[in-house]
């Protein structure tokens, strides 16, 4: 049988999938991956990881195709319907790069409310600057807000809480909030908060969640973090609440266009993070998930091959 990886993948997973099958690894093969015509044709299973687009006529240059095993959790790259309507399955990573997520996520709230960013740039640009950096905030007694209370969310809370951040939460499929988290309304969740972050799937129903009327009703010199999905948040509307000072601060990870086509002028400004798409991707998290999604898809096509 024939695995087909079109993204960077552990090499040590890659490895183990070559001991069992035919393996075409093509890193950067995600780009125009309708180009492989005949690796495409003989591929009984495909991994990904975000930016490679299973689209409808992706899967038809496929026909053996039974298995897309995905490198990470988000699927909004993937036409599930599709995948549905020929059969295929679709194996994301689940749970296997939470906690790097999770860690980002804190961290990154703390360099903010520490305004470290902008004491860096002070240091490079003015030289010794410890008058005006002096005026940063401590985690405890802040309240942290997290919008979907995922496995991922959860964890953000459970890190941030032993620093002493109040968690709060909104997610529309609870009843119960977790465990010493404040379940709150999503109006009131963006009010009240300081910092926060976003863990909710791309969806019709979450574009532009955070557009120019939410960001402006955020509580004044708050943080927002967005390690979801780009599209989730107005980036012209957040961009004009950081200049203006409305807004404290932002960690942005992800972009409605990836990979960015040009700089983004987010960039340039002293109370912001920016990074290409990385919070879920470490050393430590590549091994996990790669490992995860090639003991799967091997598992998977062991019970194919026997049927």
């Amino acid at each position: 049988m024939v695995i087909l990886i079109t993204e960077f993948m552990d090499e040590q997973a890659v490895v183990r999938l070559r001991q069992k099958f035919q393996v075409i690894h093509k890193p950067d093969a995600f780009a125009q991956p309708e180009q492989l015509v005949d690796e495409l044709a003989n591929a009984d299973a495909l991994i990904v990881r975000n930016q490679t687009k299973v689209t409808e006529s992706l899967l038809r240059l496929a026909p053996r195709l039974k298995l897309v095993g995905r490198l990470g959790v988000g699927l909004d790259n993937i036409n599930l319907d599709a995948c549905k309507a020929r059969g295929i399955k679709v194996i994301p990573a689940t749970g296997a790069n939470a906690h790097s997520v999770a860690e980002y996520v804190v961290v990154s709230a703390v360099a903010l409310l520490r305004r470290l960013p902008a004491a860096m740039q002070g240091m490079q640009v003015k030289g010794w600057c410890r008058a005006e950096s002096s005026d940063g905030r401590e985690a405890p007694g802040r309240r942290l807000g997290i919008v979907g209370l995922g496995d991922i969310g959860c964890r953000v809370a459970r890190l941030a809480q032993g620093l002493g951040f109040e968690c709060t939460g909104h997610d529309p499929f609870l009843k119960q909030a977790p465990a010493n988290i404040e379940l709150l309304s999503f109006e009131d969740l963006v009010q009240t908060a300081d910092v926060i972050s976003i863990h909710v799937p791309y969806l019709a129903s979450t574009a532009s969640m955070f557009n120019a009327k939410v960001i402006a009703s955020m509580k004044p010199g708050s943080i927002l973090i967005n390690t979801s999905r780009g599209g989730i948040v107005d980036e012209q509307a957040l961009l004009n609440a950081l200049k203006s000072g409305q807004l404290g601060g932002a960690a942005i990870d992800v972009f409605e266009t990836e990979p960015l086509p040009a700089p983004t002028e987010l960039a340039r400004l002293a109370n912001v993070i920016v990074t290409p798409h990385i919070s879920g991707v470490t050393q430590d998290s590549n091994q996990r998930v790669s490992g995860l999604i090639a003991e799967r898809v091997a598992n998977e096509l062991h019970q194919l091959s026997k049927g």
